[in-house]
């Protein structure tokens, strides 16, 4: 009998231009491996969220870093400087370094340093990967946890070993792959409301995170894998304002708590000083950070961190054709405040917090 030869009709991958392998996890992992000292670090950042949320610490926990990292060097800069204030400061705040390498984009723009390291279009994915897991490697060396956003279940494989805290961002909060995707991560997630200011979104991602799932992914050799979770006992809520509206202030962390607790859901929730909540102004991070801050030291028992962008130095610029013409330890995404600022207003915070609970100052 004459074997039929197969008819490929041009419907598949139209519009794909081509496709290029993929490193598996496994080599990745063992080529820039976990250490013991990092491990130690992983954990106790995962441990100390953990017990803040449940209520079992009285700190307050702080993600605090640039809004996106596309220059290691002083992404290294800075947290040399922040691990330092992080340990002085311990006995009031959980530091955590914002370390964020993707960017989901309203409509197209740079995504990050793990999709394009070189800053230039050539995307040279297995370098971003591997760039962003050794520099995460760094950070948490110097013992400083790390806090990151999660754009996808492929990513993870590489590098959450090495992330304390995960947010699920207010464009993908709705998405059901990024609550799979949750459902099965090692550390502490922060949902944010929507960009229009929604909370019930945020609550059925929190909801469903929490639920095993079953779902296509990728194993650490690459392959192509069904995914079987148990869901994530550790999420909350992160509110960041939105539609016009602020949502720090006091009546809105109770009602967004009360709402929570309604549904069942972990009730702390943490305050993004940025995004809607600053009217997108990054100057009056430190108003928000002040209100927050103010509710905690009032014994707020629904407050559990904040958020701050944060960089070297204050503001951000435009992302132009030379990497090498770009100012130092500037922002190339939102604005953020620079060092000094942010190191004054954790030491503020600190002040304020060991009055509250009765502990000697810092000299």
């Amino acid at each position: 009998m004459a074997q039929l030869k197969p008819i490929v009709p041009e419907t598949r991958n139209v519009h794909v231009a081509r496709f290029e392998p993929l490193e598996p996890p496994r080599a990745v992992l063992a080529e820039l491996p976990i250490t013991r000292r990092v491990a130690d670090t992983v954990l106790r950042g995962r441990q100390g969220v953990g017990a803040v949320l449940r209520g079992e610490d009285p700190r307050l926990v702080v993600v605090v870093g640039p809004c996106s990292i596309h220059d290691p060097v002083a992404a290294r800069e800075y947290a040399s400087r922040l691990a330092v204030l992080a340990e002085e400061l311990a006995p009031t705040l959980c530091v955590l370094m914002r370390v964020y390498f993707e960017k989901p984009r309203t409509t197209v723009g740079w995504k990050g340093l793990i999709n394009d390291p070189h800053l230039d279009g050539t995307r040279d994915m297995m370098l971003g990967l591997r760039t962003a897991r050794r520099l995460l490697l760094e950070i948490n060396a110097l013992g400083l946890p790390v806090a990151t956003e999660l754009l996808g279940p492929v990513v993870p494989q590489y590098i959450a070993d090495l992330v304390s805290w995960t947010a699920i961002g207010a464009r993908t909060v709705e998405s059901q792959t990024h609550r799979e995707m949750a459902s099965g991560l090692s550390m502490p997630v922060g949902f944010k409301n929507t960009t229009d200011g929604n909370l019930q979104i945020a609550l059925d991602a929190m909801q469903a995170a929490g639920t095993p799932h079953t779902f296509l992914g990728m194993d650490d050799e690459g392959r192509g894998a069904i995914v079987h979770t148990t869901g994530n006992p550790e999420r909350h809520l992160v509110l960041r304002g939105g539609g016009g509206r602020t949502n720090y202030d006091p009546a809105s962390v109770e009602a967004a708590a009360t709402l929570c607790a309604s549904r069942r859901l972990p009730s702390r929730l943490m305050v993004d000083c940025s995004h809607g909540n600053s009217s997108k102004d990054y100057t009056r991070q430190p108003e928000v950070f002040r209100e927050a801050l103010a509710q905690a030291v009032a014994g707020s028992p629904h407050l559990l961190g904040v958020m701050l962008e944060s960089h070297l130095h204050a503001g951000n610029q435009p992302l132009g054709p030379r990497a090498e013409d770009l100012a130092y330890g500037v922002s190339v995404t939102d604005p953020c405040l620079d060092w000094e600022a942010t190191a004054g207003l954790l030491r503020e915070a600190d002040r304020a917090l060991r009055d509250r609970r009765g502990l000697a100052q810092v000299s």
